[in-house]
């Protein structure tokens, strides 16, 4: 098959590999969707991925073509999404419900080859069969929201809360329809791109700008979440909590990202400051959210490039150009066409 391989820090080259083969309780999932995301970045860099080479790509949905032997629940033919989470369930974290913080950390696409490829390997438990009206492709947006649901687990968000989101990105403007459905009384977006701004603004925020200052908000804000990871975006938001609030880091920083904080004030203003890390729980809960349509996969995807083209998707999404980029297998196929500036299958 083909594949998208990371071969050593800073080098990718689209090759062909040996298909996967499905252990007992696992399947074989064609890809019809996989997304980018910035942890395929941080792993490019060196980061993340234990071992190299490695296929990446864990936001992924596309149709069982094989299953392990012991697999009885999901048939050939299923169209699925997929939550690359691998736990271990045997470590101290993992025992105590917190898989995502599993000392032995393994996820599909960060240390098993991942869905930037024809084909992928998943357990079946880590499948969720897809409804008829969900778009197959769509459904690789799951992985991500799921991410969010966690986000707004942690935050545990109060009725009529102030909210301000830093970046408006995929996550970020995941993180605003969340605000949205969860109640918040406000939910303003800052960015330095000025098209994703209009894409905040479209999915109805209530107000957007380049930076915090725009926003008449003299008390700051009972939820700061930062979904860019950016030492300047997260240094800024950490002064913009209002007494009682919280602070959460959703956007994934480079290890060398350093912030200062101020003990007095998270003390004296009872400041909560907290973090949310991968998927928790949250993915089946998200793939219902999805299926009702809580995010409209047409405004969220930007750009759909065929497999061939992973570097060139890479690139664009490392410039910080459109929302979510995909890359879809099928699109290498002479059966691709576009629509509305989209490749599609």
């Amino acid at each position: 098959m083909k594949a998208a391989v990371i071969t050593a820090p800073g080098k990718l080259e689209v090759t062909t590999v040996d298909d996967p083969a499905p252990g007992p309780r696992e399947v074989v999932v064609a890809v019809t969707a996989c997304g980018l995301c910035g942890t395929d970045l941080h792993i490019l860099q060196g980061e993340f991925a234990p071992k190299l080479p490695i296929i990446p790509g864990h936001e992924f949905a596309g149709e069982v073509v094989a299953t392990g032997r012991d697999v009885t629940e999901i048939p050939v033919g299923t169209r699925v999404a997929v939550d690359p989470s691998l736990p271990c369930h045997e470590c101290h974290y993992c025992r105590i419900g917190r898989e995502n913080l599993c000392e032995s950390f393994s996820a599909i696409g960060v240390t098993h080859a991942g869905a930037a490829a024809e084909f992928v390997s998943a357990p079946v438990a880590n499948c969720v069969p897809l409804p008829d009206h969900v778009r197959t492709a769509d459904a690789a947006l799951v992985e991500p929201l799921s991410c969010a649901v966690r986000g707004y687990d942690v935050l545990r968000s109060n009725l009529g809360a102030r909210v301000l989101i830093y970046g408006a990105g995929t996550m970020g403007l995941m993180m605003l329809e969340l605000a949205k459905r969860t109640g918040a009384v406000s939910a303003d977006v800052v960015d330095v791109n000025s098209s994703r701004l209009d894409t905040a603004r479209q999915l109805g925020c209530s107000e957007a700008a380049d930076t915090a200052d725009a926003f008449s908000r003299p008390r700051g804000w009972d939820v700061v979440i930062d979904a860019t990871g950016n030492a300047k975006a997260i240094q800024d938001g950490l002064g913009r909590v209002a007494k009682g609030g919280t602070y959460l880091q959703f956007g994934v920083a480079d290890y060398a990202t350093r912030a200062v904080i101020e003990p007095y004030k998270i003390y004296n203003h009872e400041i909560t400051i907290t973090g949310s890390m991968s998927v928790l729980h949250s993915f089946e809960r998200a793939a219902e959210l999805f299926a009702t349509g809580l995010i409209d996969p047409d405004i969220f995807i930007s750009d759909r490039y065929p497999l061939t083209d992973y570097a060139a998707a890479l690139a664009q999404f490392q410039a910080g150009q459109g929302r979510k980029i995909q890359v879809q297998p099928g699109l290498d196929s002479p059966h691709g066409t576009a629509q509305n500036g989209l490749r599609v299958p």
